[in-house]
């Protein structure tokens, strides 16, 4: 327990208001103010997802009107993206633990500083016009941002709901995937109002957003709270461990990673999400190229707005369902459903069939968010909830390498079908076959997640794991 002088001098400090300590509940909060203060922050970083809505202006900024042989080439811009991807799953793994020993305030603060500070400084970059301004400024800060940003209130939420936890993260992560439908239209419509002559308008976006988002995440940094020890909620009854393998013992984020069930469960988020995340940058060409003269670039637009729409509601509700029946169950219904849609897809095309088409890529695409939502519930079902935040931030690298693997294999399969012959419509065929062996195998790595053997759980009174062995080696 904290003492009265660890307070005090927690208080007095520049930054005491940013303590784990200072940010412990008084009797009586209400827990439904945590999940707006995590959209606060899952929110403004979701504007990555919008982040397209730049690329061409960014190819225009010394000709305005068209392209110069000096402005960026559309290539060489889309690093950025990716940089800022890579650097999500980098900084939630070394930043994890520290997360998740601060508190969310801190890490809450600290992402809000890195985002608006990323902004800034790649409008700096835009003034100047050096593109590596903007891959630091962007790529590096704004990831780090990414990284800290997202994993921030992932435990927090579970402890204040053991009752649905799955729910709990659900709501926070599902701004994540929400935040590009608020921030795209939002670049658009500035982009307009500063757009001059002799300006497309994006450096003052940049200022204005990174502004903006400082604010609203200062917001939820500041109304987050945790619970004090030991809090509960009123009637709430821990399930069993034995019948819905759900832990009621900690593990030590370093001792996780020394266990199969860590492992498993990364490769199964890796494969959903190199599954869905090549489907999803892909979907307007796709179904351009899958569907010719049927599917307009204006459909194709709508479609991706609509698969926007169920990656966020995948998020919130796939995650609340697993409440209900269990994490691993819920994965076993992303492979399984997943397996049946990507050989439906092929199918759908060679039938001319738009209406399946589309109703298969909206169900793909809200089992790839609602895989990004459930998995925090599943670490803390395996591992507790003491370091989860940590675990999960380490988990998150599998992102990092699904956002390469799943793109790599929709662009470079497609390219080699076309360079052999294959007509564009029928050039995704081969992909979503391999998508769907990629799902078999999620499938088997999911079914050997078992619980956690009890020597790497951690003592309650002592805080260190059952087994000494693992003791020595954390020594």
């Amino acid at each position: 327990m904290t003492t009265m002088e660890e307070t005090k001098a927690g208080s007095g400090s520049l930054f005491g208001f940013l303590d784990r300590e200072r940010t412990v509940a008084k009797p009586g909060f209400n827990r439904w103010m945590v999940p707006p203060a995590a959209l606060c922050v899952h929110l403004c970083i979701g504007q990555a997802y919008a982040f397209s809505v730049f690329n061409l202006p960014m190819t225009r900024l010394l000709g305005v009107s068209q392209s110069t042989p000096d402005d960026w080439k559309l290539t060489e811009l889309g690093w950025i993206f990716s940089i800022s991807m890579v650097i999500l799953g980098i900084s939630a793994a070394l930043f994890g633990r520290w997360v998740e020993e601060g508190g969310p305030r801190r890490a809450m603060f600290t992402a809000g500083m890195c985002w608006a500070s990323g902004f800034l400084i790649s409008a700096f970059g835009i003034h100047i016009h050096n593109l590596w301004v903007i891959y630091f400024g962007y790529g590096i800060v704004g990831g780090c941002a990414l990284g800290i940003g997202y994993i921030s209130p992932v435990s927090t939420l579970m402890k204040w709901f053991p009752d649905r936890p799955g729910m709990a993260t659900g709501m926070a992560i599902m701004g994540f995937g929400g935040g590009a439908l608020v921030a795209s239209p939002l670049s658009v419509w500035l982009m307009g109002k500063f757009a001059t002559g002799s300006d497309v308008g994006v450096l003052k976006t940049f200022i204005v957003l990174g502004c903006a988002y400082f604010v609203f995440m200062m917001v939820g940094a500041a109304i987050v709270r945790v619970p004090a020890p030991g809090w509960k909620p009123k009637g709430y009854v821990a399930p069993s461990a034995a019948t819905k393998m759900i832990t009621k013992n900690d593990v030590f984020v370093y001792d996780a990673v020394k266990t199969p069930q860590f492992w498993l469960i990364w490769v199964v988020l890796f494969l959903n999400t190199t599954a869905g995340i090549g489907v999803l940058g892909q979907a307007s060409a796709m179904s351009q190229e899958m569907f010719p003269g049927r599917i307009t670039v204006v459909a194709a637009a709508g479609l991706v707005g609509l698969m926007s729409l169920f990656n966020m509601g995948g998020r919130f509700s796939w995650a609340s369902v697993s409440d209900y029946i269990g994490r691993r169950n819920t994965y076993f219904v992303f492979m399984t459903l997943g397996f049946v849609l990507y050989i439906t897809v092929p199918y759908a095309g060679g039938t001319g069939n738009v209406v399946l088409f589309v109703c298969c890529f909206l169900v793909i695409v809200s089992m790839y968010g609602g895989g990004f939502a459930t998995v925090p519930a599943y670490l803390r079902d395996m591992f507790g909830t003491r370091y989860v935040g940590a675990i999960h931030g380490i988990l998150l690298t599998a992102w990092s390498a699904a956002g390469i693997a799943g793109p790599v294999l929709i662009n470079y399969i497609r390219e080699y079908n076309v360079t052999h012959g294959v007509p564009k419509a029928q050039a995704y065929n081969t992909t979503m076959y391999i998508m769907a062996g990629l799902l078999v195998i999620g499938f088997i790595c999911n079914y050997f997640v078992k619980a956690v053997d009890a020597r790497y759980h951690m003592k309650a009174e002592g805080d260190v794991p059952a087994d000494p062995r693992t003791a020595a080696a954390r020594a």
